[in-house]
């Protein structure tokens, strides 16, 4: 086990002299001042679209830490919505702190572009439902006879329209992301995220994980400047596949919450609220998935 990380789940954060924002699946969302955020990765889990009721030991630690490696490694292709400031710098009380550490990060105030920058190097998931009935992914024609997980002749950009909770995103073409954004920062978009995919997918091969694909999200500061925030290539983010263990022609096992769907699709649920609690081993199995990928990546 990574000793930097605290073994305690945070289900739900709570920062008395912050106002949350926004409570997302995932992250708490805190006002510090006019141009910063406090940003907090819980370990909440969802699936579905629906948030468990059961926290994953260290999974928000892991997503901060893996994000925080990707930002600093991408910082010579775009730019990023980290900052300096350290939390003690913001939160005082050192119970209220300890809460947060190692899951947090203060970060720039930005105008979040209403786009999913999504890149795929395989053949898996919406992309290949529309592929087999269009023969093409968000516009972009791909060759005749690919099978599922099949390696692409080269990474695509293929944008999303981010949906209102409790909604799936929408594929959409590039032409769409110009009217949602302008054609320059369409064209800046398309170019970073392919360019950033490229960097971490060699990076990634070389520690015997495949990105099969991967989104990302954008900001603009007030110079409209374009810059990456939110989570960078975590498994939550991310398809990530073992080396070993890849086949075309099936979906392969993931470093992520797989164990997860697979035993919810065992149950009759309805998949909506309020989901069912999860037995020990799928969360110990699935915390070990998430503490494995940080190792690979990362050391």
């Amino acid at each position: 086990m990574d000793h930097s990380l605290q073994p305690t789940p945070l289900f739900e954060s709570r920062v008395r002299g912050l106002r949350k924002i926004h409570q997302g699946k995932v992250r708490d969302i805190y006002d510090v001042d006019a141009d910063h955020l406090l940003i907090v990765t819980t370990d909440r889990l969802s699936a579905f679209d629906v948030v468990l009721p059961d926290p994953i030991p260290f999974k928000g630690q892991v997503l901060t830490k893996i994000s925080e490696f990707w930002f600093e490694k991408t910082r010579a292709l775009v730019p990023n919505h980290l900052t300096a400031l350290r939390i003690e710098d913001i939160v005082r009380d050192p119970e209220e702190r300890a809460q947060l550490e190692g899951r947090s990060m203060i970060v720039k105030k930005l105008r979040a572009l209403p786009i999913e920058a999504v890149v795929r190097g395989y053949l898996i998931g919406s992309g290949y439902k529309d592929y087999k009935q269009h023969g093409s992914v968000c516009g972009i024609v791909l060759p005749p006879g690919l099978v599922m997980a099949d390696a692409l002749p080269e990474p695509i950009f293929t944008p999303a329209s981010k949906a209102p909770a409790g909604h799936h995103d929408e594929n959409i073409d590039f032409e769409a992301i110009v009217s949602l954004v302008g054609r320059e920062h369409a064209a800046a978009v398309r170019r970073i995220a392919l360019a950033v995919y490229a960097l971490a997918a060699e990076h990634a091969r070389a520690r015997d994980i495949i990105i099969a694909d991967t989104k990302f999200e954008f900001g603009i500061d007030k110079a409209g400047n374009l810059l990456l925030i939110d989570e960078v290539l975590t498994p939550d983010s991310s398809r990530f596949w073992p080396v070993a263990s890849y086949r075309p022609g099936i979906s392969p096992p993931s470093f992520d919450k797989q164990f997860v769907r697979d035993y919810l699709e065992s149950l009759h649920w309805n998949k909506k609220p309020p989901a069912p609690h999860l037995p020990a081993d799928i969360i110990a199995r699935t915390s070990d998935n998430y503490r494995k990928a940080l190792k690979l990546l990362t050391s």
